[in-house]
């Protein structure tokens, strides 16, 4: 996979492909070699992963290299809330499908999106990061620059839970019909539980795969606006274990503003 352009935005490293696909391709390599790399220090991998289109090509290619699934643990970002049991919008459910059940994790540990106490789901949830604390977290960046479901301003940097319950933004629920996960945006939930950013950001390293001409805007305001809530991904910046991954399309608005090799 040919690197077309790589650099830096403070300590963030960056790599843009030419395709989607080159970038999918090259961020499993990574993630595969940092798994291999781990398991020659310590017995588990715990890794969270993103349900989003922008990881299909990461994960397509994931699944198909040399990994010994049997001694990593799966988590993943973020869930609906009402959804029925079983209803393939399900983040759980997408995942499922391209990774979840594709390879023989030890562990998968999925939030549940059914259950009618949530504080309790939450504290679950947060008890299974702490016992498994994460080693890698694979993510995406939202089209208005959310972290999992951290929208803007619902985002805290600071924030001491682990998991918690949030309202999404109407951006974020329209993305969703973008995606074509739902026909109508009345359809998508309002509420989700979303894995915060200080949890997110725990890994000892972190790739963010961010495709698409859809996510032009945001991958301008990660790297050039400055580093707050108003734009979550902005964080990333801060740190020096973290890769953004780009296309051709997603990095259009930002080749002029920052300085690539």
């Amino acid at each position: 996979m040919s690197v077309i352009r790589k650099g830096t935005a403070d300590k963030l490293k960056i790599k843009i492909f030419k395709t989607r696909e080159e970038l999918g391709a090259d961020a499993a390599n990574m993630v595969a070699e940092k798994i291999r790399e781990l398991h020659q220090e310590q017995e588990f991998v715990n890794i969270i992963f993103a349900a989003a289109a922008s990881q299909n090509e990461f994960l397509a290619r994931l699944i198909t290299l040399d990994v010994d699934w049997t001694r990593v643990n799966a988590f993943h970002m973020d869930e609906y809330i009402g959804l029925p049991a079983g209803a393939p919008q399900h983040f759980s459910y997408f995942l499922g499908q391209r990774i979840f059940d594709k390879v023989p994790f030890a562990n998968v540990f999925c939030l549940d999106g059914t259950v009618e106490k949530t504080d309790e789901e939450c504290e679950r949830y947060s008890a299974l990061l702490l016992q498994y604390p994460t080693d890698i977290t694979c993510m995406g960046i939202g089209e208005n620059t959310h972290l999992a479901f951290n929208d803007p301003f619902i985002a805290d940097f600071n924030e001491s839970r682990l998991v918690k319950v949030v309202k999404l933004q109407v951006e974020s629920r329209q993305q969703q019909v973008n995606e074509g996960c739902f026909e109508y945006l009345n359809e998508v939930p309002e509420i989700a539980y979303t894995l915060t950013v200080p949890a997110l950001l725990k890994a000892k390293a972190i790739y963010s795969m961010v495709p698409g001409h859809s996510k032009a805007e945001a991958v301008y305001h990660t790297l050039v606006d400055d580093i707050s809530e108003r734009y979550p991904s902005s964080i990333l910046r801060t740190l020096s274990n973290a890769w953004l991954l780009l296309d051709e399309d997603s990095a259009k608005m930002v080749n002029q503003a920052l300085a690539f090799s």
